[in-house]
């Protein structure tokens, strides 16, 4: 591997654990991005003719830190002479930049889940944790969170700035939650990363049914907060994201098109994958008590244990749901269940669990119920009604594949 190729990969890596150092050491995220390019564009340069440092990622938040002390030098002669302010020998540095702390493996990994918190506070609203999160803690460059969040760059530049700026004129502290609080803000946070995997792996809108950086990008950093932070809900978390995940070569065919699960080839499932998650789910249901991403992995799990569509344990998924249900209720949670029980009795058995959600206001714009329905009614043999339920979901999709497959489905009923 050459000299190059190391430092990209130790970018790739890395990156977010540097930056979220130097952000804690300079105060300013946007300092802090700067030393940090700096600090890489000085191992390009050195490391060919010096070697790798024993310990790189020590070496290159030194060298950020190096360089936030010059720019704010920099910065404060600028203003003195603008301004004829503070005498550059008065000006003061953020506390703890200018001195040369002890940058242990603990003090890095800490920093991180400041990082992580911090992106994630509930002081910004939830697009803004999202996006900032992506650019901050993921390591994506503007371009490519705007292209996972269907975002213009320049609007989706606009609100990281914002957020940064917000952040700063609160004054929050940059630090993990006390103890007392840390629940509830650790919801906040498993929710972002439950929104970033959600829209990777099953876009909202557009053409592409998957966006596998984006999956892959929440999947990284849910490894890393259950390392930092080993807790059950996080455990949940990281265990649903893997078990959906290990089916992502069968969800589409080789035209592309969409594969529901029942049709999927199991054996292009990722079995190292599926373990994975299995063991990540023991993990959880060891820590207590047992969360809604626990429960939504149990159910996965169920499946992915399945050696054929039709060996799958539909009662116990129904079971499963009925918990999700009483700790988490939702329309979207009861849709589930009842096609859940339509597998696990009949079609009409579960046609008759949706005929009760059929006035919840949250579902009436949601193509996946009325593809539901559809799916139920064809099962019963109601051919006028699933095209009539099939058209409805059809007008409400705005998903390129999901849209090709019902019109599929449509084609089928009209032959």
């Amino acid at each position: 591997m050459s000299m190059e190729q190391q430092i990209e990969r130790l970018y790739r890596q890395h990156s977010a654990r540097v930056l979220a150092t130097l952000i804690r050491l300079t105060g300013d995220f946007d300092l802090a991005e700067e030393a940090m390019q700096e600090a890489f564009a000085s191992a390009v340069q050195q490391w060919p003719g010096e070697g790798v440092p024993e310990h790189p990622v020590a070496w290159l938040i030194r060298v950020g830190q190096r360089r936030g002390v010059d720019q704010i030098r920099r910065r404060q002669v600028i203003r003195r002479h603008a301004r004829e302010q503070t005498p550059l020998e008065e000006a003061s540095l953020p506390a703890g930049l200018d001195a040369l702390e002890s940058l242990d493996a603990v003090t890095i990994q800490d920093d991180m889940l400041r990082l992580l918190f911090t992106c994630c506070h509930p002081a910004l609203a939830m697009a803004d944790r999202v996006a900032l999160t992506l650019r901050e803690m993921c390591g994506l460059t503007t371009e490519q969170v705007a292209a996972a969040l269907l975002a213009r760059p320049a609007t989706l530049a606009q609100r990281i700035v914002r957020a940064k700026r917000r952040l700063r004129e609160l004054g929050l502290p940059y630090e993990v939650p006390e103890a007392a609080a840390l629940p509830e803000r650790l919801a906040g946070v498993l929710r972002v990363l439950y929104l970033v995997f959600n829209e990777g792996y099953s876009r909202s809108d557009g053409e592409a049914l998957l966006d596998v950086s984006l999956a892959e990008e929440a999947i990284r950093t849910a490894r890393a907060l259950v390392e930092l932070l080993p807790r059950g809900e996080a455990f949940g978390l990281l265990a649903l994201m893997l078990l959906h995940d290990a089916r992502r070569a069968a969800r589409q065919g080789a035209d592309g098109e969409l594969v529901p699960l029942e049709e999927q080839d199991r054996g292009r499932w990722d079995r190292e994958r599926i373990e994975q998650g299995l063991a990540c789910l023991a993990r959880a249901l060891e820590l207590t008590p047992i969360d809604p991403y626990t429960l939504q992995a149990s159910i996965a799990a169920v499946h992915a244990e399945a050696p054929r569509a039709e060996a799958t344990d539909w009662a116990r998924i129904v079971r499963l749901y009925a918990a999700l249900q009483r700790r988490q209720p939702s329309p979207v949670v009861a849709l589930n269940q009842a096609v859940a029980v339509a597998m696990r009795d009949t079609p009409e058995a579960g046609l008759h669990q949706l005929a009760t959600l059929g006035d919840e206001a949250a579902l009436a714009d949601y193509h996946l119920f009325h593809a539901a329905r559809a799916d139920l009614l064809r099962r019963a043999g109601r051919s006028d009604e699933a095209l009539l339920a099939y058209r409805q979901a059809l007008a409400l999709c705005g998903q390129g594949a999901e849209r090709r497959y019902l019109e599929r489905r449509l084609a089928e009923l009209e032959c």
